[in-house]
């Protein structure tokens, strides 16, 4: 197991130097672990603790949660777990539980877990933010499929409905009070890829938005809602992947979590992604001018993500709009303006044809 490991980040690390694709590295070490945990469990199950004719109630699901569970891990991410039992704990699912969560955590391994029923999930979802994201992003790993889907379909038609401007206003809170702690600026000389201003826990909350209220499985789909054109998809894509990319490379540079880009490793991360001096430039100068280009690409659309929910959303989104915006519905006329009017709290044209008769002034 360990030269599997060692094997498979060694591969995804030489991949990454090569092509660039930070997401594609992601995926290929989530990938890697994916086979890990699978070859555990069915090591556990069937040659540690073999039951010939197990009952409904020894069954078990276990389901990757947080970024693993979308399907990307960085070198250093913990391994956040979801073990789904039908009813409570029996000591035979005890045994299992342990033995997978020991023989990892042998590995070197940070791994994170929850062992719940699917009542108990539903239950504390309802209740507890944290897990209602966690069960949200909830991926099947192994085990028993149909226990998973039960987690998945309930939570889907008990928790998910009418429940969508409570929680995008949470997790927007949440991304504000993460940006007063880092500074509540994009433009600091050692920011902090992963949670600060425009990094990759604001793309996170991007997707847990469009994925809760939208209820979309991937991104994309976004464009279909109408939320996203295909140009501003295009960016969103490319912002991910670079932001994977600095943070894949800076936790294979550093040999740690490390999510803050200190000056001692901004130049190292510069040349791993390609950057020379050039045109007067230091390498490491472009770097960190296209790291703030890509953190302010995730702000705009995080903006363009509040706007679609506050216009086409109006009448439901009273909760979020304490968040997103001070908007309210309908129009408002302006004091001596007659082609703009206040739009939900936003600056509006008054009639569709204002700019074509207003072109010659």
């Amino acid at each position: 197991m360990r030269q599997t490991t060692a094997e498979a980040r060694k591969s995804a690390e030489a991949e990454l130097l090569a092509n660039g694709k930070g997401t594609c590295c992601a995926q290929n070490l989530s990938d890697a672990q994916d086979e890990i945990i699978t070859a555990v469990y069915l090591f556990a199950t069937r040659r540690v603790y073999p039951v010939d004719n197990p009952s409904g109630a020894e069954a078990i699901a276990l389901s990757a949660v947080g970024g693993y569970g979308r399907g990307t891990l960085a070198p250093g991410s913990d391994i956040d777990l979801l073990f789904i039992l039908p009813y409570k704990q029996t000591p035979r699912g005890e045994q299992v539980t342990e033995y997978i969560l020991y023989l990892l955590w042998d590995l070197g391994q940070k791994v994170g877990h929850a062992v719940r029923s699917v009542d108990e999930s539903i239950r504390m979802a309802r209740a507890d933010m944290t897990v209602r994201t966690a069960t949200l992003e909830a991926r099947f790993l192994t085990g028993d499929k149909a226990l998973f889907d039960q987690l998945v379909r309930r939570f889907e038609t008990e928790i998910m409905p009418k429940t969508g401007p409570e929680f995008i206003a949470a997790k927007m809170a949440e991304r504000d009070e993460r940006h007063k702690v880092m500074g509540n600026t994009r433009y600091v000389v050692e920011p902090n890829i992963k949670d600060g201003k425009g990094g990759c826990a604001d793309v996170n909350t991007l997707f847990w938005i469009g994925k809760y209220f939208y209820q979309v499985k991937t991104s994309h789909e976004l464009v279909g809602k109408g939320v996203l054109s295909n140009g501003e998809y295009r960016l969103f894509s490319r912002a991910e992947d670079f932001l994977w990319a600095v943070r894949c490379h800076l936790h294979f540079l550093t040999g740690r979590a490390e999510e803050k880009l200190t000056f001692d490793v901004q130049p190292e991360l510069a040349h791993r992604m390609g950057y020379a001096q050039r045109s007067g430039m230091l390498g490491v100068e472009r770097f960190m001018k296209r790291y703030f280009s890509v953190a302010k690409d995730v702000g705009d659309l995080t903006r363009i993500i509040c706007a679609s929910l506050e216009f086409n959303h109006a009448k439901d989104m009273d909760p979020v709009g304490r968040v997103l915006a001070p908007f309210r519905s309908g129009k408002s006329k302006i004091k001596g303006e007659s082609d703009f009017v206040l739009d939900t709290g936003r600056l509006n044209i008054a009639a569709p044809d204002v700019f074509e008769k207003t072109r010659s002034i």
